[in-house]
């Protein structure tokens, strides 16, 4: 007898129907590899309005879910009481690189805050920025909890402990009152009973969230056009995707996708990347006419996509497939697009292509 856990990993896995081709990898005239994942795109009423694959199929947001974890503080007012910025704002919707600037951000929203990096319960990485690691190598720094990719939303957390009155012991927990909240706004953002929401643990030791694309792209659909939310939460989204556009390379940094995107969608689009193949992106009104509706575009590459070739292209291929980007815009994106496969003599052997169509939903 197998338990419900195994049932429910034995049907994702299984089900052919729940991902299809979305990239292939050519060598010669052969498909060499094949990425395969399911994507949906998803209105601010939670209409599916195009899907590939399973748009039903149930993934952990991993590091996507960034920007409405931090929604709970900038909702109780943590934007003027702590006088944030925009970069501090989107340094904590961020999975960062660890550089200099993400740093100095993040010392001085800790100093406003009031905590130290000693706080912090993210852990430690190597930084995987060349040229920061060798110059943190030459200075003799070995990276702490500050470099981590995690370390804006944890102090994010921390600052939502210290504006309830609430300890800042633990806040990782489940059960701490931070994180209860954090759930309790993903699950009415994501329009999911909190009962049915699959909870995780992340890389940095917090609870992940596991829902259908729809829902999850609901959520984002939301947090882009959030006039249908109460006053004080609709607030508390406009500042959050304005600050994320506003301030770009906070979410992950030049030369990513996440902040490439995000500086070529004029205004008009946020991108939150998670770990294990998983990518959101938020469409706000007016993103390709001016009648255009606001649209949460989720999807999850089946094989975790450990090298980040297949995500990007994907997400590009789907926005141009929606109209979201004009030709001058996917020419700026190229380094992420359609692409040659090059040897080691820097010889074209191949291509990198999305291969899929979106289903349009009436």
């Amino acid at each position: 007898m197998i338990s419900t856990t195994e049932k429910f990993i034995k049907e994702q896995i299984v089900n052919p129907q729940s991902f299809l081709p979305v990239v292939h990898a050519t060598r010669g005239d052969l498909v060499e590899s094949i990425h395969w994942g399911a994507i949906a795109v998803v209105d601010k009423f939670g209409h599916l309005v195009a899907s590939y694959g399973d748009p039903e199929l149930v993934a952990y947001l991993r590091s996507s879910s960034k920007p409405i974890q931090a929604l709970p503080l900038i909702e109780l007012g943590g934007a003027e009481q702590f006088d944030l910025t925009d970069h501090e704002i989107s340094l904590m919707c961020a999975s960062h690189r660890g550089l200099d600037i993400h740093v100095e951000v993040l010392e001085k929203l800790q100093a406003k805050i009031g905590v130290h990096e000693s706080d912090l319960m993210c852990g430690t990485h190597p930084i995987n920025d060349k040229a920061t690691a060798e110059a943190m190598l030459m200075r003799g720094e070995k990276p702490g909890q500050n470099r981590h990719n995690c370390s804006g939303k944890h102090t994010g957390f921390l600052a939502q402990a210290i504006l309830r009155g609430k300890t800042k012991e633990n806040y990782i927990n489940l059960e701490h009152p931070v994180q209860e909240l954090v759930v309790k706004t993903f699950a009415e953002m994501s329009h999911m009973p909190m009962d049915e929401i699959h909870i995780g643990i992340d890389g940095c030791s917090v609870p992940v969230f596991g829902v259908p694309l729809r829902n999850a792209g609901w959520s984002f659909a939301s947090l882009c056009d959030p006039t249908e939310l109460d006053p004080e939460r609709a607030q508390a989204c406009r500042r959050i995707t304005t600050a994320m556009t506003n301030a770009p390379e906070m979410v992950s940094g030049l030369g990513q996708f996440d902040t490439e995107l995000m500086k070529v969608g004029r205004g008009k689009i946020i991108a939150k990347g998670g770990a294990e193949g998983y990518q959101s992106i938020g469409l706000l009104p007016g993103a390709f006419g001016s009648d255009s509706p606001a649209l949460g575009i989720v999807f999850k590459i089946a094989d975790g996509d450990s090298v980040g070739r297949a995500r990007p292209l994907v997400g590009i291929e789907i926005l141009r497939q929606l109209g979201a980007l004009d030709s001058e815009q996917i020419l700026s994106l190229s380094p992420f697009g359609t692409r040659p496969i090059l040897n080691w003599r820097k010889l074209s052997v191949g291509e990198l292509k999305p291969v899929f169509q979106l289903h349009r939903h009436s």
